[in-house]
């Protein structure tokens, strides 16, 4: 437990902080002139609403994007020097507009977008809230949400699209989880409205999860940062992925339905537009698509759902209703895994060349249930023009269990070759019996707080501040029971009986901060540097992290950018990386090796250094808009923690015992391949490596005699993916945009693997196969509001048909191996394939 000094210390600390930052910004509170709300559509010159269209006000804090509808709603500060504010609209391939406002007259405006026919130049359009200018930083892409719910993927997730872009790796369609540029899944940070959040702690194989914790019906703006990003997020070692949810203007809502579940969500604001609100609730039952695996047959029952809910609330004066605002994000998962296995079978190759099959028999059932509740609160304060700061509190509770008692017995056959044999491809020669136990009793309860306060402020036109602190506190209680044992000989040897338990408590405060500063020193060049601190009462470690990010537009071709990044990151253990199941392991009177997972406290924060270097061109073709961007990264890797993967459970060693690095080159091109709709093509190429210490070799002579042992140096890590293609590619008949086709394919080169307990062999030459996979989508949308009369709230005003063929290859691809022996103990790996060619069907109405 935390000794209380400790405790009363942090908190001192963030209230001090919050005092001190009242005190430097009360003499600017009186500062901010009048609010008036903007309103106004934007058209092409064609007559054709524009939707992501930035519309901001030179000088002026805030901003925002037009709807699909081609809306915006902006308040507009009316200066106190009474010079009429220019308000700016810009979208890409488009010039921008600009208009000045006559405040004493409100009508709702109409802006007119025309077609720039040159190479697109930098238009900077300096409406300055919390997100940075994509341009402007490094290795960020901005995703269209909607390309989320158009894209064909088994269950419309939304990190379906993220394993798309480059330097993203996720070889299991059923499964969230992904790695990005050499990470694995816990080196990713996920932010929803600024509020980081969580994924399950005990799953252990994709057939048991859920959906991800992003909801695509509530989502305005996705960015997802691949390394590099700014001081202002938090401490891990691969990604940003940063969520905002939308601010309702009018009332909306959809309906979505599928062979594997569904989606409801509605929006609306109040009379007043005081207070907008949005919920949302998912369904999705997995059935469908496990049935199509390969390796296990059987009664499948998984269920998952959830619900989210954000209301946020102007509370400003009459004149200023946005100056201060509260936001409430409230949500809960619930997922439950139940699975009565009775057959399956598998066939692979022995280091012979034969054709192998394996056939198990089962007996017994697993269950698995994963309840998670989350929720945040945030408080928006402008306190003058150029000075905002913000409260958020978040708090999270997970309770999980994973019970199994699944006993199989296998056979193997060798399997007839020969084309011309009226017995071609059945099994012959059937050998070897065995069985395998596994039995679990393990009970998480994780428990998160957390406290921050952040500040923004724009003294000029040139700079930018903001600082933030945070301190949270985690209990995470912690029961393991896990009996194993393999039997292939009519008795069980000692080395096959293994016993894992555990009783864990870990009690602990995590205390963050952090400050940076961005200077724009003209439209062409921007930096941005800064240092983030944290520190962790477990290991008593305080990390610092300064980190630098610069950009500058060549002069004589302005559709060129060049961006740069370095920083050092660290990630502070949490408790996956602390428990150490090799600790305390002995033997019981019956014989059965018993390890007692324990934590090690004394773990250190792994620790990275990043050198980013990348290009950005942006050019037409066809008369169309195009980016091209390529970025070259390494990162230096200290204090690393090795870990295995278990199909998606990661198996840490608990030790900063290795040093790693990742070299790569990420290449993207976006644009509209097909005119009004956007595609791309990414390209990503990596090599990651790392070095154990005390990992060494055994060396033999010519008469196998053993003469020592050499150090292994540098292996290749279990995310060493060395070639990753994605491809999102969108399509409509020409005269008929409502009729779409869809092409989302993924192709990935094998990752090294080894047997469990032979760490000799651990990130050798052996690889995983390819994985590739190809989904189709096709889409009708019927438009039922044709009058253009605006509708009532509540009536249908369209209905999107679609039809997905799922895996069209019906390629056998692989999400892990088991391991089964004979009676020879010769060790086989015997891959776990993952879903096979399936057909969905979609219908999303919209209201």
């Amino acid at each position: 437990m935390l000794h209380p000094y400790t405790s009363r210390f942090s908190f001192r600390v963030f209230w001090l902080s919050c005092a001190l930052l009242l005190l430097l910004t009360a003499p600017a509170w009186a500062q901010s002139g009048a609010r008036v709300l903007i309103t106004g559509t934007v058209r092409d010159a064609g007559g054709a609403v524009l939707e992501q269209v930035s519309i901001g006000v030179e000088g002026q804090p805030g901003g925002t994007n037009t709807d699909d509808k081609g809306r915006f709603a902006l308040n507009v500060v009316r200066p106190l020097s009474g010079k009429a504010p220019t308000l700016v609209a810009r979208r890409l391939g488009y010039q921008a507009q600009r208009l000045v406002l006559n405040l004493s007259d409100t009508r709702d405006l109409t802006i007119t977008l025309v077609l720039d026919p040159r190479a697109l130049k930098n238009v900077t359009v300096r409406a300055r809230n919390d997100e940075a200018n994509t341009s402007e930083q490094v290795s960020v892409i901005r995703i269209d949400p909607r390309s989320v719910k158009e894209l064909p993927s088994p269950f419309g997730d939304f990190n379906a699209i993220l394993k798309t872009l480059p330097g993203v790796v996720a070889n299991n369609e059923l499964t969230s989880t992904y790695t990005v540029r050499g990470g694995n899944y816990d080196e990713n940070l996920v932010y929803v409205n600024g509020i980081e959040v969580y994924r399950p702690f005990l799953v252990t194989s994709a057939q048991q999860e859920g959906l991800s914790f992003v909801n695509p019906d509530l989502v305005d703006r996705i960015e997802f940062s691949s390394g590099g990003w700014q001081p202002k997020y938090g401490d891990r070692l691969s990604s940003v992925l940063s969520i905002e949810y939308k601010k309702p203007q009018k009332f909306a809502g959809s309906a979505t339905a599928s062979l594997v579940g569904g989606t409801m969500h509605v929006e609306a604001t109040s009379p007043n537009k005081r207070i907008s609100y949005l919920a949302g609730i998912r369904y999705k039952n997995a059935t469908y698509v496990l049935r199509s695996l390969k390796q296990q047959q059987g009664g499948y029952n998984p269920t998952f759902y959830d619900g989210q809910a954000y209301i946020n609330a102007a509370l400003g004066p009459q004149d200023n209703p946005d100056r201060t605002s509260l936001g409430l994000l409230t949500t809960f998962a619930h997922n439950d895994f139940r699975f009565n296995p009775e057959s399956g079978q598998a066939s692979f190759s022995t280091a012979t060349n034969q054709i192998t099959r394996l056939f198990i028999d089962y007996t017994g059932r697993e269950r698995m249930q994963y309840d998670t509740y989350q929720g945040g609160l945030n408080l928006r304060h402008n306190f003058s023009s150029n000075l905002q700061g913000e409260l958020l509190a978040g708090a999270l509770l997970s309770r999980e269990f994973e019970y199994r008692d699944v006993e199989a017995a296998y056979s193997f056959a060798e399997i007839n070759r020969d084309p011309n044999s009226p017995d071609y491809n059945k099994p012959v020669r059937q050998r070897n019996v065995g069985s395998r136990f596994d039995h679990s009793r393990n009970n998480l309860l994780a428990r998160v707080a957390t406290l921050e306060a952040r500040g923004r402020w724009t003294p000029g036109t040139q700079h930018t501040l903001r600082w933030g602190v945070k301190v949270g506190r985690e209990n995470i209680e912690d029961q393991l029971n896990e009996y194993s044992f393999v039997d292939s000989a009519d008795f069980v040897p000692d080395s096959r009986r293994t016993r894992l338990v555990s009783n864990l408590d870990l009690s602990s405060i995590r205390t963050q901060g952090y400050v940076q500063h961005t200077v724009e020193f003209d439209t062409l060049r921007t930096l941005t540097y800064g240092v983030r601190a944290n520190y962790w009462s477990v290991n008593q470690q305080l990390t610092v992290s300064p980190r630098v990010q610069y950009s500058v537009i060549s002069r004589r071709h302005p559709n060129r950018s060049f961006k740069f990044a370095t920083g050092l990151y660290y990630q502070p253990p949490f408790y996956r990386e602390l428990r150490d199941q090799t600790r305390g392991t002995q033997a019981t009177p019956q014989s059965v090796t018993v390890q007692t997972a324990a934590l090690n406290p004394e773990l250190r924060a792994q620790r990275s250094l990043h050198f980013i270097a990348g290009n950005e061109v942006r050019f037409r073709r066809w008369d169309r808009p195009f980016v091209f961007t390529g970025e070259l990264y390494f990162k230096y890797l200290t204090d690393v923690i090795p870990y295995d993967i278990d199909n998606v459970r990661l198996r840490y060693f608990a030790k900063n015992n290795a040093t790693a690095y990742a070299a790569g080159l990420d290449t993207r091109v976006s644009g509209e391949f097909v005119k009004g709709v956007e595609s791309w093509f990414s390209l990503g190429i990596l090599t990651t490596r790392e070095n154990i210490v005390g990992d060494s070799l055994t060396q033999f002579n010519a008469q196998g005699d053993t003469i020592g042992r050499t150090a292994q140096g540098y292996i290749r890590r279990p995310s060493d993916q060395r070639l990753n293609f994605g491809i999102f590619f969108q399509d409509q008949l020409p005269g008929n945009p409502s009729v779409k086709g869809y092409v989302n394919f993924v192709f990935g080169t094998g990752l090294p693997f080894s047997p469990p307990g032979l760490p000799e062999e651990r990130g050798t030459t052996k690889l995983t196969r390819s994985y590739k996979r190809v989904d189709l989508g096709f889409s009708k949308v019927l438009s039922l509001n044709n009058t253009g009369e605006t509708r009532r709230p509540g009536h249908l005003e369209s209905l999107w048909l679609g039809l997905e063929i799922l895996n069209v290859l019906a390629a056998n691809n692989v999400a892990g191996y088991s391991y089964v022996q004979d009676v020879n103990a010769r060790t086989y790996a015997v891959p776990n394939y993952l879903s096979q060619r399936i057909v969905n069907l979609r219908v999303i109405a919209r209201f």
